[in-house]
């Protein structure tokens, strides 16, 4: 016996495991979540970085300091 599903309920199917997984993991998600939108803002830093000039090392370590 041969089992078979159509697209559109798989997709349904898939969609509210998707959702019980992250409903159940909520911290877990956040904290991806949290990541990726740091990691895309340091990529758009360094890019718009190499755009412009670079700063010397004494600069930066007088503005920390």
């Amino acid at each position: 016996m041969e089992l078979s599903i159509s697209d559109e309920k798989l997709k349904e199917v898939m969609k509210e495991a998707i959702i019980e997984i992250i409903k159940e993991k909520r911290k877990v998600f956040y904290e991806i979540i949290l990541e990726a939108i740091e990691e895309v803002g340091l990529a758009n830093a360094i890019r718009e970085g190499r755009k412009n000039k670079f700063v010397g090392e004494d600069r930066i370590l007088k503005m920390l300091g």
